[in-house]
């Protein structure tokens, strides 16, 4: 059991770029953060450079391998159980690429032990602080995220973040099993149900800058299944099966 240290998430396809320097980044914080990275098979031998860093990390490096891409919230739903199993008290997403950065964990963690059950890493609570995107994404991801809010009438600011940690009691209050979405919504689902269930949920300003290193994922479908599933998450709360 890791009862009372912090695990942070790192869902990967095809992220050998990125994936020595990500989690070596996040070992030399000073808080002990520990690491699952959750690999859908990645043909570019990402799930074997971990097994190296294995070696010199020990048990702070964890690794579950699925056996295909089928979703970035399927990925992060795998490492969810897998925390709670181990017994994680903080439990933390975070891209691979650094666009969200691993020395602002701290804070986010701070948030939690503080007062927060939920803590977001947001791009937009303190005005717009994304880096090197192009204005067309910038104006979709905020006005996204103004969508959301109207829709749900949560008061969350970015309410398509990924940067995210969560106590433990959200996580096992919440039914892994019956998440709907697995792209683009998942983000915005897991904020919702949490909301729903009272929560509390803090924002925390960061800076995101856009991938230097590998390719995004983000597609049309991702954000269409975004769209839909605000008002598919809002039916399902007013006919009370959420």
């Amino acid at each position: 059991m890791e009862q009372g240290k912090p695990l942070v998430i790192i869902p990967t396809y095809n992220e050998i770029e990125n994936i020595r320097d990500i989690v070596g980044a996040v070992m030399a914080l000073p808080e002990n953060f520990h690491v699952l990275v959750v690999d859908d098979s990645s043909p570019d031998g990402t799930a074997d450079a971990v097994r190296k860093m294995q070696e010199r990390f020990q048990d702070r490096l964890h690794l579950l391998v699925r056996p295909e891409k089928n979703g970035l919230g399927r990925a992060y739903l795998a490492g969810f159980r897998e925390a709670l199993k181990r017994g994680y008290d903080y439990i933390f997403e975070m891209d691979a690429d650094f666009s969200h950065n691993p020395e602002d964990l701290p804070r986010l963690l701070a948030a939690l032990k503080e007062d927060a059950d939920m803590v977001i890493g947001s791009r937009y609570i303190s005005g717009v602080n994304v880096v090197n995107w192009p204005l067309s994404r910038v104006l979709l991801s905020y006005f996204a995220s103004m969508y959301v809010r109207l829709i749900t009438g949560m008061n969350i600011k970015d309410t398509t973040a990924g940067f995210v940690g969560y106590r433990r009691k959200v996580l096992e209050s919440i039914d892994l099993d019956n998440i709907h979405f697995s792209g683009y919504g998942f983000q915005i689902e897991m904020k919702y149900r949490a909301y729903k269930k009272g929560f509390r949920i803090r924002e925390i300003p960061i800076i995101f800058i856009n991938r230097q290193k590998g390719v995004s994922k983000m597609n049309g479908g991702i954000i269409s299944e975004g769209v839909w599933g605000v008002l598919y998450l809002k039916w399902k709360s007013l006919t009370g099966k959420l």
